[in-house]
């Protein structure tokens, strides 16, 4: 099984005219791959997967596919659902298309046991043979996968490669390396991924790189290469447009950047989501200029 790993964007789901916008999704990807980004991230939280009809979602990740198609550049894709069947489902399609891996965040609103979180995620990566991704984000589904359940699924199941740590807690991450070292963990959280690399992350899955893709890789890159000086600054470089980014749920926030910029045509979002308030759009447009975005 191949361990995939290094500098991952989490990217967005564009809209027109209430449709998912394609043919700008590619060209979306296509960015993230010139300027150096290791591997996509179709229709995880990020891309508004829960708003998403699950043909909506076949299709972005066929896209995402076809476009790193006979580049270096691979695909993990959101495969993530709080119902296990609709997650398998998903699972089937991203491995039948040709994605590397999937990622699955952990069931929203359940609030399922421990048991039940394992027999979850036991069920979706048995569903498939590509190396699978947990994705813990305890502050957007309510529940914890806590460090016993995610070494049992490392242990029990050949495909459970990794974890996506989004939970905030330096102090789990060095638990969990202490108790299997051979997980890869991933860092979920924009403004402490080089904590989480320079501790023996091995990659992120970052909202930052939907705009910054050249940064979030150089930041990686530099880590996994020895440079911590060079990875440190771009970090602390980049804690004033992560912290903005999420002033309102993610992403809201990071899709008002991109159409400020000029990345997307549409500020359109799926309800429940609506774009952000005057004063936060204002916010965004104000630390932006300090950035230097390559379209």
């Amino acid at each position: 099984m191949e361990i995939i790993t290094g500098a991952m964007t989490a990217l967005i789901t564009p809209f027109k005219n209430g449709k998912v916008d394609l043919e700008k999704y590619e060209s979306l990807i296509k960015r993230q791959i010139e300027q150096g980004i290791d591997v996509v991230v179709p229709v995880g939280t990020t891309g508004e997967s829960a708003t998403l009809s699950h043909a909506e979602h076949k299709d972005c990740i066929s896209v995402a596919v076809a476009t790193c198609k006979g580049t270096n550049a691979k695909v993990i894709a959101g495969a993530g659902s709080n119902a296990t069947h609709e997650a398998c489902d998903i699972a089937k399609h991203a491995q039948a298309v040709g994605a590397h891996g999937l990622l699955s965040v952990a069931p929203y609103y359940n609030k399922p046991t421990q048991e039940g979180l394992y027999q979850h995620y036991k069920a979706i990566a048995n569903s498939v043979e590509i190396p699978f991704m947990l994705y813990n984000v305890p502050g957007r589904t309510g529940v914890e996968i806590e460090t016993d359940t995610v070494i049992r699924l490392y242990d029990d199941v050949s495909n459970i490669y990794a974890i996506k740590e989004a939970s905030g807690s330096l102090e789990k991450i060095v638990e969990l390396q202490s108790r299997r070292k051979d997980l890869v963990i991933v860092s979920g959280e924009d403004g402490i991924d080089f904590p989480i690399l320079a501790s023996g992350g091995k990659g992120n899955i970052s909202v930052t790189a939907n705009i910054l893709p050249n940064l979030k890789s150089k930041l990686v890159h530099s880590v996994l290469e020895g440079d911590f000086a060079t990875a440190k600054k771009i970090n602390e470089d980049l804690y004033p447009l992560n912290s903005v980014l999420f002033c309102e749920s993610n992403p809201i926030p990071i899709k008002a950047a991109m159409y400020i910029a000029g990345l997307l045509d549409t500020l359109e979002y799926r309800l429940p989501l609506t774009a952000p308030s005057a004063q936060n759009l204002k916010e965004i447009e104000k630390i932006l200029k300090n950035y230097e975005v390559i379209k």
